[in-house]
């Protein structure tokens, strides 16, 4: 069960922008897997994809097509990754290309492809010969909640978020959709976002906004520490509107919208997470720099003995101290640092807070979503990521992933 996460209700359309979704039995029965996006010639585009040296086929692909050009598709399916598939694999996500390709009259560097699912099996590319015609007549402005579950894998609900912001010149629409559960550390899991705006901005600049909503959203989450091979975030901008980023105060506050719309993507993936009970910002304040505070925040995240004590409510605080302590600080000052579960401190002068009573410990980790906050005595730097527990059933959905 999702923690403290729903459905959205509807998400609003963006101008140039049409989806189509269709089963085409890639991997899931009785299912929408497969999502065809059509943009408007003129639409920029931008991207940030993976780090894992392992990156897949399509990621590969779309890398390639998108520095070649001005792409007008994104093919996407789930429940098979082709990745680890080595040269067929880059040879069927570029057939999968051309097939949308040749139904518009385009090159195929006009499509971009991405996959999340299994790793390591080959892609069945009949089943996209079967689909892509009808995905193609099927393209249409209202598309982007269908496409949202389409693209899901282990994922018990949709991802997707809507906003309007009024610029100096008019106002525009930004539409974003995201999977992702498990297998989650983006370093920009199987993550994947897509994101429009019918706002009308270059290139360049575009790349530059993403990028930089990407480090406070996406780069800033964890399920369980594994980078995936297929991650991308895709951002496009079809000018639809007409409307651009005519000064400084224009780009901050459609950037201040967009690193908004992106967070709340990143955090659903972390509320969803594979068999998550709790959401647990990680706050660490007062570091020397920002990739120290990171460096703290992420021990902490990744330690199975907090997660599997967050999964429990139990608030065994020794086990925070333990990670905090075991990070790579070099010259920590013990006696400077502070640990606090929301309002609690438990953690001053070295050891466990005086006035700290198990019962108040208790009462935060009852909480589904609580901080744990690191003051590290430091410096002025701070970070925040978030995170989640570690349940029996996140053994159990990987465990059971391929049967």
């Amino acid at each position: 069960m999702a923690v403290g996460l729903r459905e959205p209700e509807k998400l609003a359309p963006v101008p140039g922008v049409r989806l189509a979704s269709t089963a085409a039995g890639i991997r899931y029965q009785g299912r929408d897997d497969l999502v065809l996006m059509a943009f408007d010639a003129g639409t920029r585009m931008a991207g940030v994809f993976t780090r894992n040296a392992f990156c897949a086929a399509p990621v590969l692909v779309a890398r390639e097509h998108l520095g070649q050009g001005a792409p007008r598709f994104w093919l996407i399916n789930s429940g098979n990754a082709n990745a680890g598939t080595g040269e067929q694999g880059l040879s069927d996500a570029r057939r999968c290309c051309a097939l949308v390709a040749d139904k518009a009259g385009l090159a195929a560097e006009a499509v971009l492809p991405f996959s999340t699912g299994v790793i390591g099996e080959p892609l069945d590319v009949a089943a996209f010969e079967r689909a892509v015609p009808e995905l193609c007549a099927g393209l249409s402005a209202d598309g982007w909640l269908r496409a949202a579950r389409a693209i899901m894998t282990t994922d018990t609900l949709p991802k997707g978020a809507s906003r309007r912001v009024a610029l100096s010149s008019g106002e525009v629409t930004l539409t974003g959709i995201a999977k992702g559960a498990g297998m989650i550390r983006p370093d920009m899991a199987t993550m994947l976002a897509f994101v429009a705006t019918d706002a009308r901005i270059e290139q360049a600049p575009l790349q530059g906004l993403l990028q930089a909503a990407v480090d406070g959203s996406f780069n800033r989450i964890t399920v369980d520490g594994d980078t995936s091979t297929n991650d991308a975030c895709m951002l496009a901008a079809t000018g639809a509107s007409g409307v651009g980023l005519t000064d400084a105060e224009d780009e901050a506050r459609f950037a201040e919208v967009l690193n908004d719309l992106l967070r709340e993507l990143a955090q659903a993936i972390v509320r969803d997470g594979e068999g998550a009970t709790k959401f647990v910002t990680v706050e660490v304040v007062e570091a020397a720099d920002r990739d120290e505070a990171l460096r703290v925040a992420y021990t902490v995240a990744h330690s199975p003995l907090v997660k599997t004590a967050l999964f429990a409510s139990d608030p065994n605080w020794g086990r925070i101290l333990a990670a905090v302590g075991r990070s790579g600080i070099e010259n920590l000052a013990v006696d400077r640092v502070r640990i606090l579960l929301d309002e609690v401190l438990i953690v001053r002068d070295g050891g466990r807070a005086p006035e700290y009573r198990e019962a108040d410990g208790q009462r935060v980790m009852d909480r589904e979503a609580f901080t744990i906050r690191i003051e590290l005595g430091r410096g002025q730097a701070s970070e925040r990521i978030w995170t989640c527990d570690l349940s029996h059933d996140y053994v159990r959905i990987n465990a059971e992933y391929r049967t």
